[in-house]
């Protein structure tokens, strides 16, 4: 009995393969046409991405790196309007940014043009570069929201620059760079009169970051929020 249920149940689902297969092929011959169209056009897009990547954006890619590294050197030097207009013997920052925007060179480019806008006094567009710019790094992103901050501040942005002072702060913990972003984002805080959330701060830096610089003279940070907390 059983074998012969096991039989039907074959022969069930031998007939449903035959015909979800013949369902295929009616589909198939009904539009053909079209699919056909479908996968040359797919085969097209592949062709000229990769047609694109190599005969495009590599050079690009080849041509941006060549131009940043002479920018960077000026950079290093601390001539930062040099470093970001460039001249008659190379592209500045801001050209690599216009001219290789597609590359990796291009999208650095941002980071540095943003870092001297912010040293040159230039907030907004400091921001602005700082924001177009795109990073996986750890230190880059940590930088990157570090300088926003500062800019944000310059601007009277308190709580957007004490957000990426946090921000920058959090990204990687760690006893060099958290406790100099978490004392600035204090400072902040005091300044808006969000005393608790300064002496928070503080504290942190007192209890996770004891061996910095920053831990040093903590304690006169931390007496002045509670004092100003317990005042207001």
């Amino acid at each position: 009995m059983t074998d012969k249920k096991q039989e039907t149940n074959d022969l069930d689902l031998d007939k449903t393969i035959v015909e979800t297969t013949h369902k295929v092929e009616d589909f198939y011959n009904n539009n053909k046409k079209a699919i056909n169209y479908a996968l040359i056009a797919i085969v097209g897009v592949i062709a000229v991405y990769f047609s694109f990547k190599q005969l495009y954006l590599k050079p690009l890619e080849e041509e941006a790196q060549t131009e940043i590294y002479r920018a960077q050197q000026y950079f290093e030097k601390d001539s930062f309007a040099l470093a970001l207009a460039g001249n008659d013997k190379f592209k500045g920052f801001e050209a690599i940014v216009s001219d290789y925007g597609m590359s990796n060179a291009g999208n650095l480019a941002n980071y540095y043009a943003g870092i001297c806008q912010l040293r040159l006094g230039n907030f907004a567009e400091a921001v602005d570069y700082l924001n177009d710019f795109e990073t996986s790094n750890t230190i880059l992103n940590i930088m990157k929201n570090g300088a926003l901050g500062d800019a944000y501040v310059e601007q009277g942005e308190l709580s957007k620059g004490a957000d990426h002072y946090i921000k920058a702060a959090k990204i990687h913990s760690n006893k060099t760079t958290s406790p100099i972003f978490l004392k600035k984002a204090g400072i902040v805080f005091e300044e808006m009169k969000e005393y608790a959330d300064a002496l928070e701060v503080y504290e942190t830096i007192k209890k996770e970051y004891n061996e910095s610089t920053e831990a040093s003279d903590i304690e006169k940070y931390i007496a002045r929020a509670q004092a100003l907390k317990e005042g207001n």
